[in-house]
């Protein structure tokens, strides 16, 4: 059975490449198509980034490092007693108020689909996630710091297959005119739709297959928005205490008060993205359709545990 390896002893260090999964003579990967390999994958070395909390406004630093086969992704609260493990599961899911929180007995961290929409969308099945806090840094509101950390830092593939599990039936999940699905399909796809009144959004739709296009490109860049007639009630609830216009776009009934925007439909894109982070929890994308409007992280997170339930029943 092969050893976990920490941060102190990552790629940079001289721990053989074989402690991983890893032949030796293998050379790092292009990033941008591990999400489509059969086989396992991790990091090719370390990688850090600090930053301040969407919620908490705290900050906090974050070591996402390459571990072995099967090991899958956790998180590690470095700063509590004993370095309580979190893993990033279905299982571990805890409230879904604005992000997605994990909780293992009294160690949570929140705000984690950012981070697991980078590491899922760009292939890395196996990584040891570090952090000094209860909340992932929220960084310029997207996931492209992420995906570019994990670009930098390089993907190795692993000795062992990903388990891919087809969907025989469709699986609906509605919550009055919000809904998500998963649908049986040949290849993986996210589609979502928005609603909102303020006519700077209005209706926006997007579909995203890593087949035809990438993470890093398509998706990643969306940032985190904001409505304006809610930012008050929200800080007086004690949350988004870290946001502000540097890390999330934010629309009033006039339009865009941060402007300009990186994509024409850039906020359907982010609840893509926020989609993408959600379902990673099942550790490896199922071959679906994965179709949502108007949903939530708790709708996100719940079809997540019915595609777990699903696929632990075949």
């Amino acid at each position: 059975m092969k050893r976990e390896i920490h941060w102190s002893e990552a790629r940079d260090s001289s721990v053989p490449m074989e402690l991983y999964g890893v032949p030796e003579f293998l050379k790092v990967l292009d990033c941008e198509s591990c999400i489509l390999s059969s086989k396992q994958h991790t990091l090719a070395t370390r990688f850090e980034r600090s930053g301040i909390g969407l919620h908490s406004g705290e900050l906090a630093t974050v070591r996402v490092l390459p571990v072995a086969v099967g090991q899958g992704r956790y998180f590690v609260r470095v700063d509590l007693p004993g370095s309580p493990i979190i893993p990033a599961t279905v299982d571990c899911v805890g409230q879904t108020m604005l992000s997605t929180e994990l909780v293992n007995g009294e160690a949570q961290v929140r705000t984690v689909e950012h981070l697991l929409a980078a590491l899922g969308s760009m292939g890395v099945d196996n990584a040891r996630i570090e952090i000094d806090g209860a909340e992932v840094p929220l960084l310029d509101g997207s996931a492209l710091e992420w995906v570019e950390a994990i670009a930098q830092a390089g993907i190795v593939a692993q000795s062992a297959d990903r388990q891919i599990h087809p969907l025989s039936e469709p699986i609906w999940l509605c919550q009055g005119d919000a809904f998500v699905a998963a649908l049986p399909s040949s290849e993986l796809r996210f589609s979502y739709g928005i609603d909102f009144e303020l006519p700077a959004i209005g209706n926006q739709w997007f579909s995203w297959s890593p087949h035809q296009e990438s993470f890093r490109v398509a998706v990643a860049p969306a940032r985190t928005f904001g409505l304006l007639p809610q930012i008050e009630q929200l800080q007086q609830s004690g949350l988004i205490k870290g946001g502000n216009l540097d890390n999330a776009l934010v629309c009033g009934e006039d339009g865009w008060v941060n402007p300009p925007l990186r994509f024409s439909n850039e906020p359907v894109r982010h609840k893509l993205l926020d989609l993408v982070g959600d379902l990673s929890l099942l550790g490896v994308f199922p071959q679906v359709h994965v179709l949502a409007y108007k949903a939530s992280h708790r709708l996100h997170t719940q079809l997540a545990q019915r595609l777990a339930y699903t696929r632990l029943s075949v």
